[in-house]
């Protein structure tokens, strides 16, 4: 099972301290030097030995000294100082000043003892108040790449540059709700490495209305001066929009000439002129290796349940880009040229059937978010393509419909193929392969990162017995999610998983532990409440089928009639 980052690790024993020291900023600790410069590769070394990044490689992400990143939805500072010098902090107990309110701490971190690296530390808020976290990372040479921030593709030693990946991490704890944090006292942990330090702002004012999670880096293309239209359908709706760009994977940065946002008429044509977006004021951004770009607040009204359309300018040439792999909405591809601001869609000759770099909308005001997590019958796989019959969408009408509970926005952080405890996609580099990390390797970005999630529903597993995975490896697996979750401070409800039989992968040992882990679900599961798909969507005559006029066809996945009665079984008091 993955190695969980931020928890559930057991520190080393820490010295004794008689008085607590001073808080300093993380700069004034620095006392490693992680990145070598090019001219002099025995100037620095992260791990004791000589060996260290590289800083051509770091510039080539789009990480030079002082480069500001968004990664997770925390503003974070790679160093700003020159290769060679002191550039990181190697965790011993040290008081670091930092301040602000938020939900998470954010670590920008790595390890160097040959493993996961970590222990127990201690936040000291304005009112005097403490809380204790657990942080941990994996190794930068050797740690999995599901979960890293980036990938460098060489390490520096005194004697060359090796031809192996070096990776850095962010790894977020959770904060205690609405105290605004003084300081932070780093855990005793020599090997772990920290070179930035933030406190992630929570987001008052905004709900999540939209998502979609990355689950590769399929290659494009080349694309060279061509603008991006893609559809989304709006969960909730706001006074106000902003719109969030993921470089999630890339190993290089990718440049947004300008973006648009608009009402969608049909098709890629707009409903009136697209208005402008802007990034820190600018028409365009930089999106920085595993970082991200977020708009800056717009004045734009979306009506709940509308089509927008958001346009974006890619005037470089692009090979690869990382994106969701399954829309079931066409999106469109111009000729050459800056088209964000064209209102009558000619210019998008070509549909695609994925969706790049665009993975979330936020609009102003509402009550927060749901996010459901899974794998294709959450992606709406087999839904019909164009008309949001996917679960979530239904779903997301009868929130809207109705005056019983809030109306949250609804996040549809499906990915089709997705498992709970396997990597299909590795993580890293360009790939065919759209199917995703785990959902334990990706609850850190789709899930706690999201815009004020107030509760999350886990439906995710067929695919893990499908592939051979023991009932009780899926348990153990949901459980943690479960468990994570509910130290956010999320609420997590369980969904018992659909039948497949019928499908020819389907077995009888794959049916015994779907009734397996149903029971589990139902019974025994740590959630705070159970949605039943199985019921909702099960032949009463062949329990272990779908009902005839559900079936999609393949036994597996519902069609549009079976996802409306799955989200029709849902009480709504629930969420």
């Amino acid at each position: 099972m993955a190695l969980l980052l931020g928890s559930l690790f057991l520190p080393p024993a820490q010295p004794v301290q008689a008085v607590r020291a001073a808080p300093l900023p993380l700069e004034r600790h620095y006392d490693n030097t992680g990145v070598a410069h090019e001219g002099r590769p025995d100037s620095a070394g992260l791990d004791g030995r000589g060996a260290a990044l590289s800083a051509r490689d770091l510039a080539a992400a789009g990480w030079p000294p002082g480069r500001a990143l968004t990664v997770q939805g925390a503003r974070l500072t790679w160093p700003r100082r020159p290769p060679g010098a002191p550039d990181n902090v190697r965790a011993a107990g040290q008081e670091v000043l930092i301040t602000g309110r938020g939900d998470a701490l954010a670590f920008l971190v790595t390890s160097t003892g040959g493993g996961p690296a970590g222990g127990s530390g201690t936040v000291t808020y304005a009112d005097g108040s403490r809380s204790s976290y657990l942080l941990n990372a994996p190794d930068w040479r050797r740690g999995g790449l599901a979960t890293k921030a980036v990938a460098l593709p060489h390490v520096s030693t005194p004697a060359g540059r090796l031809a192996e990946r070096a990776r850095l991490y962010v790894v977020t704890v959770p904060l205690a709700p609405g105290r605004a944090v003084a300081s932070v006292r780093l855990p005793y942990a020599p090997d772990l490495h920290v070179f930035s330090l933030a406190v992630r702002a929570a987001a008052p004012g905004w709900t999540g209305s939209w998502a979609a999670s990355t689950s590769g880096q399929p290659p494009v293309g080349p694309w060279t001066d061509r603008t991006l239209r893609l559809v989304v359908h709006a969960s909730a709706g706001g006074p106000r929009v902003r719109v969030r760009f993921d470089n999630t994977f890339a190993s290089t940065p990718v440049r947004l000439g300008g973006a648009t946002v608009a009402l969608r008429a049909a098709g890629a044509r707009a409903l009136g002129a697209p208005v402008p977006l802007t990034f820190a004021g600018a028409a365009g951004a930089e999106l920085p290796a595993g970082a991200q770009a977020v708009s800056d607040p717009l004045a734009f009204t979306v009506p709940a349940g509308a089509d927008l359309l958001v346009s974006f300018h890619l005037p470089g040439t692009v090979t690869a880009v990382p994106s969701h792999g399954l829309a079931v909405q066409r999106a469109y591809l111009s000729g050459p040229g800056d088209h964000t601001a064209d209102a009558d869609g000619a210019a998008y000759g070509t549909t695609l059937t994925s969706r790049p770099l665009l993975a979330g909308i936020d609009v102003g005001g509402g009550p927060g978010s749901v996010v459901l997590l899974g794998d294709s019958l959450t992606d709406g796989d087999r839904s019909t393509a164009d008309t949001d019959s996917s679960w979530p969408d239904v779903l997301a009408a009868r929130l809207r419909r109705q005056d019983e509970v809030p109306r949250y926005g609804v996040l549809n952080h499906g990915i089709a193929g997705n498992r709970v405890v396997t990597d299909r996609y590795p993580g890293d580099g360009v790939s065919t392969v759209t199917t995703g990390v785990s959902a334990l390797n990706r609850l850190d970005r789709d899930v706690f990162a999201q815009t004020s999630v107030r509760t999350l529903v886990v439906f995710e597993g067929i695919n893990d017995l499908l592939a051979g995975t023991t009932p009780e490896r899926l348990t153990a697996g949901l459980r943690e999610i479960a468990e994570r979750a509910r130290l956010r401070g999320i609420r997590v409800l369980g969904t018992t998983l659909a039948p497949c039989g019928g499908l020819a992968r389907c077995t009888p040992a794959v049916e015994a532990g779907r009734t397996a882990v149903n029971a589990w679900i139902r019974e025994s599961g740590p959630f705070d409440a159970v949605l039943d798909a199985d019921l909702a969507l099960r032949d009463p005559a062949a329990p272990g089928r779908l009902l005839p006029a559900y079936d999609s066809g393949d036994h597996l996945h519902p069609g549009d009639a079976g996802y409306a009665a799955l989200a029709d079984s849902v009480d709504l008091r629930l969420l």
